[in-house]
């Protein structure tokens, strides 16, 4: 047996308890809630057409809710994967790169002017705001001579971040719509809709199905330009694509539950652990576990002071923080 089908049948096995975890974790994430409801409602509302209240939350409220967690999970640990792969930098994540700030100024900027933009539009407004996030922190990073450096890029990060959740604050202040603003990028999945879903879930798909297909080519990129380009990659073109996969998968999530920092740093650095370096294995792994970690979050998140409700991203943070610096104090070396 060659080494690499030894290492296709270890992943295989690896993706098969992953994937057995992540079923374990939805249907804890769909039984357990304010609402008191068991696995036998569970069953019932996916198999059955009956009615009853405690059915009809799980239909409308619970299934979309977590249905997004998946999506949003996902997308956010692919966008971090792929970021890091690309720039060969430890600490890059989607929220931490100015990715997610430039969306929430498209998304204040929609909201304020035209207040009417559907769903649909609002999230376009987020992919532009976040692909024009990203350009300026690289824009900054790359402005001293030596070009892109991790921590120089995490500080030109930090600060566009800043500088563009200003705006937006004060964009939301001046028009007087900083309630709903606040609302939309404080990193929640209430209200979440099946309408919502159907728009934003086809655009992560694609995304995602894209990097799967890029995979082999961002694996010799994270290891050398100079390999990739001997080996008569077009990374310019490579690198472009994956870059509108980045902004597409980051946007997509911002539109749907606002700014949502460490998922994309967290998860790949765990993946990379169990899976090792090679991005044909880390995307679809991420993909699981991505979702997997935000499920839990939003489990944590609706039953540890039921029936109040705890910001996922305030739990997100709580985890992702300490993991930042044990990377940072690694050297970005600690799980690779």
């Amino acid at each position: 047996m060659t080494k690499e089908k030894q290492s296709s049948m270890q992943f295989t096995y690896k993706l098969l308890i992953g994937l057995l975890v992540f079923i374990g974790i939805f249907l804890a994430s769909v039984v357990f809630g304010a609402a008191d409801t068991t696995v036998k409602d569970v069953w019932l509302a996916l198999t059955t057409n009956q009615s009853g209240e405690k059915l009809s939350i799980l239909r409308e409220i619970r299934f979309p809710r977590e249905v997004a967690a998946i999506f949003v999970g996902a997308a956010l640990a692919v966008a971090g994967a792929i970021m890091q792969g690309l720039t060969r930098n430890p600490l890059a994540d989607p929220g931490l790169l100015g990715l997610s700030a430039g969306a929430n100024v498209a998304l204040a900027i929609t909201m304020a002017f035209i207040p009417r933009a559907n769903y649909f539009w609002i999230m376009i407004a987020c992919f532009v705001g976040a692909g024009v996030g990203t350009l300026m922190v690289l824009g900054l990073g790359s402005m001293k001579k030596g070009g892109f450096s991790p921590f120089r890029i995490v500080l030109a990060g930090a600060a566009v971040s800043a500088f563009l959740t200003a705006i937006a604050e004060g964009i939301g202040l001046y028009f007087k719509i900083s309630k709903d603003v606040s609302m939309w990028t404080a990193g929640g999945l209430v209200g979440t809709t099946w309408g919502q879903l159907q728009v934003i879930i086809p655009f992560i798909i694609i995304g995602v199905l894209i990097s799967i297909i890029l995979s082999k080519q961002l694996t010799i990129l994270s290891l050398s330009e100079e390999v990739a380009v001997g080996l008569g990659q077009k990374t310019t073109q490579i690198k472009a694509i994956l870059f509108i996969v980045i902004v597409i998968l980051a946007g997509a999530a911002v539109a749907l539950v606002g700014n949502m920092a460490f998922i994309g740093l967290m998860v790949p650095h765990i993946v990379r652990a169990v899976v090792g370096t090679d991005y044909r294995f880390i995307i679809p792994m991420s993909v699981i576990m991505g979702g997997s970690f935000m499920l839990l979050a939003d489990t944590l998140g609706r039953t540890i002071s039921a029936p109040y409700e705890t910001p996922v991203a305030a739990i997100v943070s709580i985890l992702g923080l300490p993991f930042f610096l044990f990377i940072v104090r690694k050297g970005g070396r600690a799980f690779s």
